[in-house]
């Protein structure tokens, strides 16, 4: 009635005036008439094969008066075509122009809010609480620099919600009110986020979205929706632990020869009823006995029946109900955290990556994160790569007999990884006298590292020996950023080895730079305080804790100490309490090899001092008295 009044109003003024402008308005009224009756008819013409996506609809909306006696309109959305949002996706990273956070309700879970982010029908999930902030920002980082927009995070606490809220990440509240701490793998928390993801995944499928849902320790390195694409027909496309590859090109994991569990940290689900009923069984299986493991309680589902393929081309095979099409995202390409950092099997088969995901890691949250770090995946800021104090490295001395020759059994390993434990031993403790941040060596192994007894490596898998092996096969990286009491004596920072290779690395790091090399003490040159050239400084062997300083002093202000040695590089601390403090920290920097074939327990201790024990061997504990760590 409103709108009719102000038209007839207008009108009346427009006669009141001058006939020209008459004229106009009849015209104007004339052709808003016939061009509407051209757009219904268009509209509702059974023969309209005219897409509505074609027409551009502008977003900004226009105040219109409705008669509330009458139906409510139509929405926008639902004339749309599913796969389009109603409104344009919000740029990621682009903050709220507003100083007020929204009520919690704002960031409810609804088919709405999943619909703004969605594109091609396909939303792309992950959670987490605030301790896992950093993985979740690096997480978004991958995405959103491969032009992947269309992903939500969810919050299970609060802090993490505001905190994403604030940075532009797209997120919403999971109702969870978690704690905001690390919970440890295997925990009951740690469960109760299984749970969490199974309750997600069950409510999101009956919006009629794909949902690619993922773990937060995990990153994507390529796009992975136009090769879930390539599957249609599949109900779900899990990755899994797979350590043997069955397949040499980008093509599904043959399912007759996984033998490995299906693991449920990246997976793909279409919203068909098969996937809705498999979710709806997992939930309640879960809800029904905490006790059971969220990925076994998926195993044991999709495993209740398994075969036969779908068909001879795809890959797929029926599962869980025999009507669910299941697919096995290849280990390759879709990788753990053995078949990326160990095998670097897409590398061996000339294949692009497509995610990482840290699992097979032995140091908890803190060798997950190290493990991005080392292949150069974690987003990290930038006073990481440009820390007070500088940084401290050193050329590592490896023989070729130790790295190549004989047989590499468990006696070989030991004494290669020994001869480098003896160097970082030393760097550690230059860089505690200095004040320095260790930049860690690459450490090479001849023998994998896994939970079970095993023969060396995984027989069947792509395990080249030597090879450069993840710090957490040796070290206890939890162990070594942990801030310990006091009687362990100032703690160590310590980087990635690829950490000068990182492109993040400033500029003003890279130029400030010295070389120390080592010399024999009365050889020409080798004098304290002397430079053979700029940026190199000539340093005598086993030199002692006040001549390191007092000679490395004029230098405090260098980003990077280089030695091109750790070989007889320090005689020790002169300060014995000092000294004791050291030696108490660093013997728990080191962790075990596991496993010995036909002994239990199969375990071995490293001992960071073996130099100091005459005829120490590598031998598990022969007696449950010697199963400790070395003292």
């Amino acid at each position: 009635m409103e709108m009719e009044l102000g038209w007839r109003s207008r009108v009346e003024d427009a006669a009141k005036s001058k006939p020209l402008f008459v004229t106009i308005y009849a015209t104007v009224i004339i052709g808003v008439l016939i061009s509407s009756f051209y757009v219904f008819s268009a509209l509702y013409s059974p023969n309209n094969s005219t897409s509505f996506s074609s027409i551009s609809l502008s977003t900004t909306p226009v105040p219109v008066a409705i008669d509330s006696s009458q139906p409510p309109p139509v929405q926008q959305d639902a004339l749309l075509p599913k796969d389009t949002p109603a409104i344009p996706q919000k740029p990621i990273w682009e903050p709220p122009h507003t100083e007020k956070m929204p009520p919690l309700d704002h960031f409810r879970l609804t088919k709405e809010l999943v619909q703004q982010r969605v594109k091609d029908n396909i939303i792309i999930v992950t959670f987490g609480n605030y301790a896992f902030m950093d993985f979740i920002l690096t997480w978004a980082k991958h995405l959103s620099d491969l032009q992947v927009s269309n992903f939500l995070v969810g919050a299970m606490d609060t802090k993490l919600l505001e905190a994403l809220y604030w940075k532009g990440v797209p997120v919403f509240d999971m109702g969870s009110h978690m704690s905001t701490v690390d919970v440890g793998w295997g925990s009951p928390t740690f469960h109760k986020m299984g749970r969490e993801k199974v309750i997600l995944i069950d409510s999101i499928l009956p919006y009629g979205f794909e949902l690619l849902m993922c773990d937060t320790d995990m990153v994507w390195l390529k796009n992975p929706l136009p090769y879930l694409a390539r599957y249609p027909e599949a109900d779900v496309l899990t990755s899994s632990d797979q350590v043997v590859p069955t397949v040499v090109d980008d093509s599904l994991d043959r399912w007759q020869q996984v033998g490995a569990a299906y693991n449920i940290g990246i997976f793909h689900w279409r919203p068909t009823d098969s996937s809705k009923k498999l979710a709806a069984e997992w939930k309640e299986m879960l809800l029904a006995d905490d006790k059971i493991w969220d990925q076994n309680g998926f195993n044991d589902l999709v495993h209740k029946r398994l075969g036969p393929s779908v068909d001879e081309e795809s890959g797929l095979v029926y599962a869980y109900d025999g009507n669910l099409k299941l697919g096995i995202l290849p280990a390759s390409i879709f990788c753990s955290g053995h078949t990326y950092f160990v095998q670097a099997m897409y590398q061996q088969l000339r294949l692009e990556p497509y995610a990482v995901h840290t699992t097979f890691q032995y140091a908890g949250t803190d060798g997950k994160r190290h493990r991005l770090r080392e292949g150069m995946v974690f987003y990290d800021p930038p006073e990481y790569f440009d820390t007070p104090g500088g940084f401290l490295s050193f050329k590592p001395s490896i023989p070729k007999s130790l790295l190549l020759d004989g047989e590499h059994t468990i006696e070989s390993h030991f004494t290669l990884v020994n001869y480098q434990m003896k160097q970082i031993r030393t760097a550690l403790a230059i860089a505690s006298l200095l004040n320095r941040t260790l930049v860690m060596p690459p450490l090479w192994c001849r023998l994998d590292r896994l939970w079970f007894s095993h023969p060396g490596v995984l027989e069947g898998s792509m395990t080249r020996q030597p090879f450069i092996c993840p710090l957490d096969h040796v070290f206890e990286i939890n162990v070594m950023l942990k801030e310990l009491p006091e009687e362990f004596g100032p703690g160590i920072d310590i980087r990635e080895y690829s950490f000068f290779e990182n492109p993040s690395l400033p500029k003003q790091v890279k130029d400030s730079w010295l070389d120390v090399q080592l010399c024999e003490e009365g050889s020409q040159g080798c004098a304290l305080n002397q430079t053979s050239r700029p940026g190199v400084l000539k340093l005598p062997k086993r030199t002692n804790e006040e001549t390191l300083k007092m000679a490395l002093l004029p230098f405090k202000d260098v980003k990077v100490i280089q030695f091109s040695t750790m070989q007889d590089a320090f005689a020790g601390f002169t300060d014995q309490t000092r000294e004791e403090k050291f030696r108490r920290r660093v013997k728990r920097y080191v962790g075990i090899w596991c496993c010995v074939m036909d002994h239990t327990p199969g375990h071995i201790y490293y001992d960071i001092y073996w130099d100091e024990k005459p005829g120490w061997k590598p031998i598990p504990p022969q007696t449950p008295q010697d199963d400790h760590p070395p003292t």
